[in-house]
Protein backbone atom coordinates (compact mmCIF):
# COMPACT_ATOMS: atom_id res chain seq x y z
CA UNK A 1 0.00 0.00 0.00
CA UNK A 2 1.13 3.38 -1.00
CA UNK A 3 1.99 6.39 1.58
CA UNK A 4 -0.66 8.73 1.93
CA UNK A 5 0.45 11.81 1.01
CA UNK A 6 0.30 13.90 3.94
CA UNK A 7 2.86 10.63 5.37
CA UNK A 8 5.05 11.26 2.18
CA UNK A 9 4.82 15.41 3.06
CA UNK A 10 5.50 14.68 6.16
CA UNK A 11 9.11 12.92 4.71
CA UNK A 12 9.96 15.78 2.63
CA UNK A 13 9.19 18.50 5.60
CA UNK A 14 11.30 16.39 7.85
CA UNK A 15 14.34 16.28 5.31
CA UNK A 16 13.77 19.94 4.64
CA UNK A 17 13.65 21.04 8.30
CA UNK A 18 16.80 18.93 9.07
CA UNK A 19 18.73 21.08 6.44
CA UNK A 20 17.03 24.20 7.87
CA UNK A 21 17.79 23.73 11.55
CA UNK A 22 21.93 23.25 10.49
CA UNK A 23 21.03 26.11 8.01
CA UNK A 24 20.12 28.38 11.11
CA UNK A 25 23.44 27.28 12.65
CA UNK A 26 25.69 28.23 9.51
CA UNK A 27 23.86 31.64 9.53
CA UNK A 28 24.40 32.12 13.36
CA UNK A 29 28.11 31.29 12.87
CA UNK A 30 28.50 33.35 9.64
CA UNK A 31 26.58 36.51 11.74
CA UNK A 32 29.02 36.25 14.42
CA UNK A 33 31.87 36.76 12.26
CA UNK A 34 30.48 38.80 9.22
CA UNK A 35 27.41 40.39 10.92
CA UNK A 36 26.06 42.79 8.37
CA UNK A 37 29.14 44.34 7.28
CA UNK A 38 30.42 45.20 3.83
CA UNK A 39 32.15 41.51 3.49
CA UNK A 40 28.53 40.11 4.34
CA UNK A 41 27.36 42.20 1.58
CA UNK A 42 29.37 40.80 -0.78
CA UNK A 43 29.24 37.47 -0.15
CA UNK A 44 25.08 37.61 0.16
CA UNK A 45 25.70 39.33 -3.91
CA UNK A 46 28.22 36.25 -5.28
CA UNK A 47 25.98 33.55 -3.67
CA UNK A 48 23.15 35.03 -5.32
CA UNK A 49 24.34 34.22 -8.47
CA UNK A 50 24.80 30.69 -8.37
CA UNK A 51 21.83 30.02 -6.12
CA UNK A 52 19.63 32.13 -8.67
CA UNK A 53 21.07 29.96 -11.62
CA UNK A 54 20.42 26.69 -9.56
CA UNK A 55 16.89 27.89 -9.03
CA UNK A 56 16.34 28.47 -12.97
CA UNK A 57 17.99 25.38 -14.24
CA UNK A 58 17.86 23.11 -11.39
CA UNK A 59 15.32 21.50 -8.59
CA UNK A 60 12.05 23.21 -9.41
CA UNK A 61 12.59 23.45 -13.17
CA UNK A 62 14.25 19.93 -13.84
CA UNK A 63 11.57 18.53 -11.26
CA UNK A 64 8.13 20.40 -13.21
CA UNK A 65 9.68 19.22 -16.63
CA UNK A 66 11.21 15.82 -16.10
CA UNK A 67 9.14 13.79 -13.40
CA UNK A 68 5.68 14.11 -15.08
CA UNK A 69 7.64 12.32 -18.02
CA UNK A 70 9.71 9.78 -16.40
CA UNK A 71 6.86 8.81 -13.78
CA UNK A 72 4.70 8.23 -16.95
CA UNK A 73 7.50 6.05 -18.30
CA UNK A 74 7.42 4.10 -15.19
CA UNK A 75 4.03 3.82 -14.17
CA UNK A 76 3.48 2.26 -17.91
CA UNK A 77 6.18 -0.60 -17.10
CA UNK A 78 8.83 1.35 -19.71
CA UNK A 79 11.55 0.55 -17.73
CA UNK A 80 14.56 0.78 -20.28
CA UNK A 81 13.07 4.07 -21.72
CA UNK A 82 12.94 5.64 -18.18
CA UNK A 83 16.39 4.59 -18.20
CA UNK A 84 17.60 5.89 -21.36
CA UNK A 85 15.67 8.73 -20.51
CA UNK A 86 17.27 9.63 -16.90
CA UNK A 87 20.73 8.95 -18.96
CA UNK A 88 20.65 11.64 -21.35
CA UNK A 89 19.50 13.99 -19.59
CA UNK A 90 22.29 13.71 -16.77
CA UNK A 91 24.39 14.04 -20.06
CA UNK A 92 22.80 17.06 -21.09
CA UNK A 93 23.08 18.12 -18.26
CA UNK A 94 26.90 17.72 -17.24
CA UNK A 95 27.69 19.17 -20.54
CA UNK A 96 25.43 22.37 -20.35
CA UNK A 97 26.69 23.10 -16.46
CA UNK A 98 30.53 22.74 -17.56
CA UNK A 99 30.00 24.80 -20.40
CA UNK A 100 28.22 27.36 -17.85
CA UNK A 101 30.47 27.40 -15.20
CA UNK A 102 33.44 28.40 -17.52
CA UNK A 103 31.38 31.38 -18.62
CA UNK A 104 30.46 32.42 -15.16
CA UNK A 105 33.93 32.33 -13.94
CA UNK A 106 34.95 34.95 -17.31
CA UNK A 107 32.07 36.84 -17.01
CA UNK A 108 32.32 37.46 -13.04
CA UNK A 109 33.08 41.13 -13.13
CA UNK A 110 30.34 41.91 -15.97
CA UNK A 111 27.73 39.81 -13.62
CA UNK A 112 28.78 41.69 -10.03
CA UNK A 113 28.34 44.60 -11.76
CA UNK A 114 24.75 43.31 -12.93
CA UNK A 115 23.73 42.57 -10.14
CA UNK A 116 25.28 44.81 -7.75
CA UNK A 117 25.57 48.29 -9.19
CA UNK A 118 25.55 49.63 -5.55
CA UNK A 119 28.85 48.71 -4.58
CA UNK A 120 31.69 50.36 -3.81
CA UNK A 121 35.16 49.51 -5.03
CA UNK A 122 36.42 47.46 -2.03
CA UNK A 123 32.73 45.26 -2.24
CA UNK A 124 33.32 44.95 -6.07
CA UNK A 125 36.57 43.38 -5.85
CA UNK A 126 35.92 40.66 -3.68
CA UNK A 127 32.62 40.01 -4.91
CA UNK A 128 34.48 39.48 -8.32
CA UNK A 129 36.48 37.06 -6.26
CA UNK A 130 33.95 35.31 -4.71
CA UNK A 131 31.48 34.81 -7.75
CA UNK A 132 34.69 32.97 -9.83
CA UNK A 133 34.97 30.76 -6.63
CA UNK A 134 30.97 30.22 -6.23
CA UNK A 135 30.01 29.72 -10.11
CA UNK A 136 31.25 26.43 -10.97
CA UNK A 137 28.77 25.09 -7.97
CA UNK A 138 25.78 25.74 -9.41
CA UNK A 139 26.65 22.98 -12.18
CA UNK A 140 26.44 20.71 -9.01
CA UNK A 141 23.74 21.43 -7.75
CA UNK A 142 22.58 21.17 -11.07
CA UNK A 143 23.13 17.75 -11.26
CA UNK A 144 21.96 16.88 -7.29
CA UNK A 145 18.47 17.73 -8.85
CA UNK A 146 18.47 15.04 -11.15
CA UNK A 147 18.82 12.82 -8.20
CA UNK A 148 15.77 14.81 -6.42
CA UNK A 149 13.91 13.86 -9.68
CA UNK A 150 14.27 10.21 -9.74
CA UNK A 151 14.19 9.97 -5.55
CA UNK A 152 10.79 11.59 -5.80
CA UNK A 153 9.58 9.86 -8.55
CA UNK A 154 10.37 6.66 -6.32
CA UNK A 155 8.80 8.02 -3.65
CA UNK A 156 12.28 8.56 -1.97
CA UNK A 157 11.73 12.05 -0.37
CA UNK A 158 13.80 12.31 2.77
CA UNK A 159 17.11 12.14 1.27
CA UNK A 160 17.15 13.94 -1.39
CA UNK A 161 15.81 17.46 1.08
CA UNK A 162 18.06 16.74 3.70
CA UNK A 163 21.62 16.37 1.45
CA UNK A 164 21.37 20.10 1.51
CA UNK A 165 22.26 19.67 5.51
CA UNK A 166 26.14 18.64 4.21
CA UNK A 167 26.58 22.04 2.28
CA UNK A 168 25.63 24.02 5.68
CA UNK A 169 28.16 21.63 7.59
CA UNK A 170 30.77 22.24 5.14
CA UNK A 171 30.41 25.74 5.41
CA UNK A 172 30.09 25.92 9.04
CA UNK A 173 32.86 23.29 9.80
CA UNK A 174 34.98 26.02 7.58
CA UNK A 175 34.07 29.45 9.87
CA UNK A 176 34.60 27.79 12.88
CA UNK A 177 37.81 26.15 11.98
CA UNK A 178 39.33 29.48 10.46
CA UNK A 179 37.25 31.99 11.82
CA UNK A 180 39.78 32.62 15.11
CA UNK A 181 43.10 32.90 12.02
CA UNK A 182 41.36 34.59 9.32
CA UNK A 183 38.92 37.50 9.08
CA UNK A 184 36.99 39.97 6.72
CA UNK A 185 37.61 39.14 3.08
CA UNK A 186 40.44 36.26 3.79
CA UNK A 187 37.37 34.82 5.43
CA UNK A 188 34.68 35.34 3.38
CA UNK A 189 37.24 33.51 0.22
CA UNK A 190 37.67 30.45 2.49
CA UNK A 191 34.20 30.54 3.32
CA UNK A 192 33.28 30.37 -0.36
CA UNK A 193 35.92 27.24 -1.04
CA UNK A 194 33.79 25.61 1.80
CA UNK A 195 30.85 26.00 0.08
CA UNK A 196 31.70 24.87 -3.44
CA UNK A 197 32.89 21.79 -1.49
CA UNK A 198 29.77 21.41 0.46
CA UNK A 199 28.17 21.23 -3.04
CA UNK A 200 30.56 18.29 -4.15
CA UNK A 201 29.15 16.52 -0.37
CA UNK A 202 25.60 17.29 -1.34
CA UNK A 203 25.97 15.39 -4.90
CA UNK A 204 28.00 12.88 -3.41
CA UNK A 205 25.57 11.44 -0.08
CA UNK A 206 22.78 11.43 -2.90
CA UNK A 207 24.24 9.15 -6.24
CA UNK A 208 24.28 5.50 -4.69
CA UNK A 209 20.88 5.63 -3.72
CA UNK A 210 20.14 7.26 -7.44
CA UNK A 211 22.21 4.97 -9.16
CA UNK A 212 20.26 2.11 -7.72
CA UNK A 213 16.79 2.80 -8.77
CA UNK A 214 17.66 4.33 -11.71
CA UNK A 215 19.56 1.52 -12.64
CA UNK A 216 22.27 0.58 -15.51
CA UNK A 217 22.51 3.35 -18.09
CA UNK A 218 24.32 5.07 -20.81
CA UNK A 219 25.80 8.71 -21.05
CA UNK A 220 24.39 9.67 -24.07
CA UNK A 221 23.47 13.45 -25.73
CA UNK A 222 21.20 11.54 -28.19
CA UNK A 223 17.93 13.79 -28.72
CA UNK A 224 16.11 11.28 -30.22
CA UNK A 225 16.01 9.06 -27.11
CA UNK A 226 12.24 8.62 -26.22
CA UNK A 227 10.79 11.41 -23.43
CA UNK A 228 13.69 13.53 -24.37
CA UNK A 229 12.35 16.14 -26.44
CA UNK A 230 8.91 16.29 -24.07
CA UNK A 231 10.96 16.73 -21.07
CA UNK A 232 13.13 19.76 -22.96
CA UNK A 233 9.87 21.27 -24.75
CA UNK A 234 8.38 21.31 -20.83
CA UNK A 235 11.99 22.48 -19.53
CA UNK A 236 11.69 25.22 -21.96
CA UNK A 237 8.53 27.51 -20.63
CA UNK A 238 9.36 26.59 -16.96
CA UNK A 239 12.77 27.83 -17.31
CA UNK A 240 11.54 30.96 -18.92
CA UNK A 241 8.85 30.91 -15.63
CA UNK A 242 11.82 30.96 -13.02
CA UNK A 243 14.23 32.88 -14.81
CA UNK A 244 11.85 35.95 -14.24
CA UNK A 245 11.24 34.48 -10.44
CA UNK A 246 14.98 34.53 -10.36
CA UNK A 247 15.29 37.53 -12.42
CA UNK A 248 13.03 39.57 -9.88
CA UNK A 249 15.51 38.34 -6.76
CA UNK A 250 18.30 39.81 -8.41
CA UNK A 251 16.65 43.35 -9.15
CA UNK A 252 15.84 43.25 -5.46
CA UNK A 253 20.03 42.23 -4.63
CA UNK A 254 20.27 45.18 -7.00
CA UNK A 255 17.78 47.93 -5.15
CA UNK A 256 19.34 46.53 -2.10
CA UNK A 257 22.53 47.56 -2.83
CA UNK A 258 21.24 51.21 -3.50
CA UNK A 259 20.38 51.40 -0.15
CA UNK A 260 23.95 51.71 1.94
CA UNK A 261 25.87 48.94 3.69
CA UNK A 262 24.22 46.15 5.02
CA UNK A 263 20.95 46.32 3.43
CA UNK A 264 22.01 42.82 1.25
CA UNK A 265 22.72 41.30 4.14
CA UNK A 266 19.34 42.60 5.91
CA UNK A 267 17.31 41.24 3.07
CA UNK A 268 19.15 37.77 3.01
CA UNK A 269 19.07 37.01 7.14
CA UNK A 270 15.21 37.73 7.00
CA UNK A 271 14.57 35.55 4.03
CA UNK A 272 16.34 32.24 5.50
CA UNK A 273 13.65 33.33 7.90
CA UNK A 274 10.99 33.39 6.13
CA UNK A 275 11.88 30.69 3.71
CA UNK A 276 11.41 28.30 6.64
CA UNK A 277 8.14 28.12 6.85
CA UNK A 278 7.73 28.21 2.63
CA UNK A 279 10.30 25.42 2.55
CA UNK A 280 8.64 22.73 5.13
CA UNK A 281 5.04 23.47 4.09
CA UNK A 282 4.80 24.87 0.93
CA UNK A 283 7.93 22.86 -0.92
CA UNK A 284 6.83 19.74 0.67
CA UNK A 285 3.27 19.75 -0.33
CA UNK A 286 3.77 20.73 -3.74
CA UNK A 287 6.84 18.26 -4.11
CA UNK A 288 4.52 15.27 -3.07
CA UNK A 289 1.83 16.42 -5.33
CA UNK A 290 3.52 16.36 -8.97
CA UNK A 291 4.70 13.00 -8.89
CA UNK A 292 1.72 11.85 -7.65
CA UNK A 293 -0.34 13.83 -10.22
CA UNK A 294 2.18 13.16 -12.59
CA UNK A 295 1.82 9.21 -12.26
CA UNK A 296 -2.29 9.10 -12.77
CA UNK A 297 -2.07 12.08 -15.73
CA UNK A 298 -3.77 9.60 -17.97
CA UNK A 299 -6.12 8.69 -15.73
CA UNK A 300 -6.65 11.81 -13.29
CA UNK A 301 -10.29 13.73 -13.83
CA UNK A 302 -10.81 16.70 -12.34
CA UNK A 303 -12.67 16.11 -9.40
CA UNK A 304 -9.16 14.14 -8.37
CA UNK A 305 -7.33 16.88 -9.01
CA UNK A 306 -9.60 19.73 -6.78
CA UNK A 307 -9.80 17.02 -4.44
CA UNK A 308 -5.74 17.05 -4.20
CA UNK A 309 -5.19 20.53 -5.07
CA UNK A 310 -7.54 21.40 -1.84
CA UNK A 311 -6.00 19.06 0.32
CA UNK A 312 -2.81 20.44 -0.38
CA UNK A 313 -3.97 24.35 0.21
CA UNK A 314 -5.34 23.60 3.32
CA UNK A 315 -2.50 21.88 4.96
CA UNK A 316 -0.44 24.80 3.57
CA UNK A 317 -3.00 27.05 5.25
CA UNK A 318 -2.76 25.50 8.32
CA UNK A 319 0.65 25.59 9.11
CA UNK A 320 1.94 28.97 7.26
CA UNK A 321 -0.66 31.13 8.30
CA UNK A 322 0.33 30.78 12.40
CA UNK A 323 4.31 31.39 10.99
CA UNK A 324 2.96 34.24 9.53
CA UNK A 325 1.69 35.43 12.50
CA UNK A 326 4.50 34.67 14.64
CA UNK A 327 7.16 36.15 12.68
CA UNK A 328 4.85 39.35 13.04
CA UNK A 329 4.20 39.78 16.18
CA UNK A 330 7.33 38.02 17.75
CA UNK A 331 10.50 38.93 14.97
CA UNK A 332 12.38 40.64 17.52
CA UNK A 333 12.98 37.65 19.95
CA UNK A 334 13.02 35.58 17.07
CA UNK A 335 15.96 36.99 14.74
CA UNK A 336 17.77 38.08 18.04
CA UNK A 337 18.15 34.12 19.31
CA UNK A 338 19.06 33.30 15.82
CA UNK A 339 21.66 35.82 15.16
CA UNK A 340 22.22 38.35 17.28
CA UNK A 341 26.16 37.61 18.07
CA UNK A 342 29.55 38.99 17.60
CA UNK A 343 28.69 41.58 15.11
CA UNK A 344 25.18 41.16 15.04
CA UNK A 345 23.88 43.73 17.49
CA UNK A 346 20.51 45.04 18.50
CA UNK A 347 20.14 47.64 16.41
CA UNK A 348 20.99 44.95 13.23
CA UNK A 349 18.14 42.58 14.75
CA UNK A 350 15.14 45.65 15.07
CA UNK A 351 15.90 46.11 11.37
CA UNK A 352 15.56 42.81 10.58
CA UNK A 353 13.06 41.75 12.32
CA UNK A 354 10.64 44.88 10.35
CA UNK A 355 12.05 43.32 7.15
CA UNK A 356 10.82 39.97 8.60
CA UNK A 357 7.40 41.27 9.60
CA UNK A 358 7.16 42.47 5.92
CA UNK A 359 7.95 38.91 4.63
CA UNK A 360 5.53 37.79 6.77
CA UNK A 361 2.34 39.33 5.01
CA UNK A 362 3.33 37.56 1.74
CA UNK A 363 3.86 33.80 3.27
CA UNK A 364 0.83 32.05 2.60
CA UNK A 365 1.14 33.42 -0.97
CA UNK A 366 4.67 32.37 -1.71
CA UNK A 367 4.02 29.32 -0.20
CA UNK A 368 0.91 28.53 -2.23
CA UNK A 369 2.39 29.50 -5.36
CA UNK A 370 4.35 26.00 -5.62
CA UNK A 371 1.61 24.17 -5.17
CA UNK A 372 -1.17 25.48 -7.88
CA UNK A 373 1.71 25.85 -10.67
CA UNK A 374 2.16 22.16 -9.87
CA UNK A 375 -1.73 21.88 -10.98
CA UNK A 376 -0.70 22.95 -14.02
CA UNK A 377 2.29 20.84 -14.75
CA UNK A 378 0.44 17.46 -14.41
CA UNK A 379 -2.13 18.99 -16.73
CA UNK A 380 1.42 19.49 -18.88
CA UNK A 381 0.71 23.10 -19.01
CA UNK A 382 4.08 24.76 -18.16
CA UNK A 383 3.36 27.97 -20.07
CA UNK A 384 0.40 29.48 -17.63
CA UNK A 385 2.30 29.93 -14.65
CA UNK A 386 5.06 31.48 -16.66
CA UNK A 387 2.71 33.89 -18.01
CA UNK A 388 1.20 34.53 -14.62
CA UNK A 389 4.76 34.97 -13.20
CA UNK A 390 5.66 37.80 -15.75
CA UNK A 391 3.03 39.78 -14.46
CA UNK A 392 3.45 39.33 -10.81
CA UNK A 393 6.94 40.11 -10.93
CA UNK A 394 6.76 43.02 -12.86
CA UNK A 395 4.34 44.44 -10.45
CA UNK A 396 6.52 43.53 -7.43
CA UNK A 397 9.60 45.18 -8.99
CA UNK A 398 7.84 48.73 -9.89
CA UNK A 399 6.52 48.67 -6.12
CA UNK A 400 9.96 47.53 -4.76
CA UNK A 401 11.55 50.84 -6.39
CA UNK A 402 8.61 52.93 -5.42
CA UNK A 403 8.60 51.09 -1.33
CA UNK A 404 12.57 51.15 -1.01
CA UNK A 405 12.47 55.17 -0.70
CA UNK A 406 9.98 54.91 2.86
CA UNK A 407 10.18 51.48 4.07
CA UNK A 408 14.01 50.42 3.18
CA UNK A 409 14.89 47.34 2.75
CA UNK A 410 11.30 46.41 4.28
CA UNK A 411 10.01 48.18 0.87
CA UNK A 412 11.36 45.45 -0.87
CA UNK A 413 10.14 42.57 1.19
CA UNK A 414 6.25 44.17 0.92
CA UNK A 415 6.46 44.80 -2.40
CA UNK A 416 7.34 40.68 -2.75
CA UNK A 417 4.32 39.88 -0.67
CA UNK A 418 2.03 41.85 -2.33
CA UNK A 419 3.43 40.20 -6.03
CA UNK A 420 2.90 36.43 -4.16
CA UNK A 421 -0.70 36.85 -3.75
CA UNK A 422 -1.01 38.62 -7.39
CA UNK A 423 0.85 35.28 -8.71
CA UNK A 424 -1.03 32.46 -7.14
CA UNK A 425 -4.25 34.42 -7.22
CA UNK A 426 -4.02 34.68 -10.98
CA UNK A 427 -3.05 30.70 -10.98
CA UNK A 428 -6.27 30.00 -8.96
CA UNK A 429 -8.24 31.88 -10.81
CA UNK A 430 -7.05 30.20 -14.24
CA UNK A 431 -7.15 26.37 -12.57
CA UNK A 432 -10.56 27.17 -11.54
CA UNK A 433 -11.37 27.80 -15.45
CA UNK A 434 -9.69 24.49 -16.68
CA UNK A 435 -11.24 22.12 -13.26
CA UNK A 436 -13.74 23.81 -11.79
CA UNK A 437 -14.15 25.59 -8.29
CA UNK A 438 -11.07 24.93 -5.96
CA UNK A 439 -12.81 26.67 -2.46
CA UNK A 440 -16.24 25.87 -1.59
CA UNK A 441 -18.09 26.77 0.96
CA UNK A 442 -17.03 23.81 3.02
CA UNK A 443 -13.67 24.87 3.18
CA UNK A 444 -14.66 27.87 4.98
CA UNK A 445 -14.83 26.35 8.87
CA UNK A 446 -11.18 25.08 8.38
CA UNK A 447 -10.16 28.54 7.72
CA UNK A 448 -11.90 30.31 10.57
CA UNK A 449 -10.38 27.93 12.82
CA UNK A 450 -6.88 29.05 11.63
CA UNK A 451 -7.82 32.58 11.79
CA UNK A 452 -8.97 32.27 15.61
CA UNK A 453 -6.21 29.83 16.61
CA UNK A 454 -3.59 32.64 14.94
CA UNK A 455 -5.40 35.54 16.67
CA UNK A 456 -5.44 33.72 20.06
CA UNK A 457 -1.61 32.47 19.85
CA UNK A 458 -0.34 35.96 18.80
CA UNK A 459 -2.43 37.86 21.93
CA UNK A 460 -0.80 34.40 24.19
CA UNK A 461 2.92 34.87 22.76
CA UNK A 462 3.11 38.61 22.92
CA UNK A 463 1.66 38.49 26.46
CA UNK A 464 4.21 35.94 27.44
CA UNK A 465 6.90 37.85 25.76
CA UNK A 466 5.83 40.72 27.89
CA UNK A 467 5.96 38.64 30.98
CA UNK A 468 9.52 37.42 30.79
CA UNK A 469 10.88 40.85 29.81
CA UNK A 470 14.43 41.21 30.66
CA UNK A 471 15.23 37.37 30.70
CA UNK A 472 17.60 36.14 28.26
CA UNK A 473 16.26 36.13 24.87
CA UNK A 474 16.23 32.71 23.79
CA UNK A 475 14.16 31.89 27.00
CA UNK A 476 11.48 35.01 26.11
CA UNK A 477 11.42 33.25 22.29
CA UNK A 478 10.84 29.43 23.28
CA UNK A 479 8.60 30.86 25.81
CA UNK A 480 6.70 33.03 23.56
CA UNK A 481 6.26 30.71 20.57
CA UNK A 482 5.35 27.62 22.97
CA UNK A 483 2.46 29.89 24.02
CA UNK A 484 1.59 30.90 20.88
CA UNK A 485 1.80 26.78 19.63
CA UNK A 486 -0.12 25.61 22.55
CA UNK A 487 -3.15 28.08 22.06
CA UNK A 488 -3.20 27.77 17.98
CA UNK A 489 -3.15 24.02 18.43
CA UNK A 490 -5.96 23.80 21.29
CA UNK A 491 -8.31 26.16 19.13
CA UNK A 492 -8.23 24.01 15.78
CA UNK A 493 -8.40 21.20 17.32
CA UNK A 494 -11.72 22.78 19.45
CA UNK A 495 -12.88 24.01 16.38
CA UNK A 496 -12.20 21.08 14.44
CA UNK A 497 -9.39 21.22 11.90
CA UNK A 498 -9.17 18.14 10.09
CA UNK A 499 -4.97 18.95 10.43
CA UNK A 500 -4.92 19.39 13.60
CA UNK A 501 -7.32 16.43 14.27
CA UNK A 502 -4.90 14.13 12.20
CA UNK A 503 -1.63 16.27 14.38
CA UNK A 504 -3.02 16.52 17.92
CA UNK A 505 -6.43 13.88 18.17
CA UNK A 506 -4.06 10.90 18.79
CA UNK A 507 -2.26 13.18 21.85
CA UNK A 508 -5.89 14.17 23.31
CA UNK A 509 -6.52 10.45 23.33
CA UNK A 510 -3.96 9.61 24.53
CA UNK A 511 -4.51 12.06 27.63
CA UNK A 512 -7.85 11.04 28.05
CA UNK A 513 -6.91 6.85 28.65
CA UNK A 514 -4.23 7.89 30.90
CA UNK A 515 -6.50 10.21 33.19
CA UNK A 516 -9.26 7.53 32.88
Amino acid sequence: MAPSHARLATRVAAGILLTRIVGFVRERVFAHYFGNSATADAFRAALRIPNAIRNLLGEGTLSASFIPVYAGMIARGETADARRLAGTIASLLVLGSAVAAGLGILLAPVITDVVAPGFDQGRRDLTVRLVEILFPMFGITILAAWCLGILNTHRRFFLSYAAPTVWNIAQIATLVALGGVLAGARLAVALAVGALVGSLLQLAVQLPSTLRLVGRFEWSLDLATPGVRPVLRAWGPVVVGAGVVQISSIVDTQLASLLGAGAVAVLGYAQLVALLPISLFGASVAAVALPELSRDAATTDPAVLRRQLGDGARRIVFFVVPSAYAFAALGVPIIATLFQTGRFGAADTEVTSGVLAAYAIGLLGQASVKLFASGFYALRDTRTPVRVAVLAVALAAALAAWLMQYLGPAGIALAAAIGAYVNVGLLVARLERRVGPLVGAGDRRPLVAVLVGALGGTVAGVVTAGALSGRPVGIVCLAALGAFGLVYGTATLALGHPEARRLLGPLRGAARRDGA
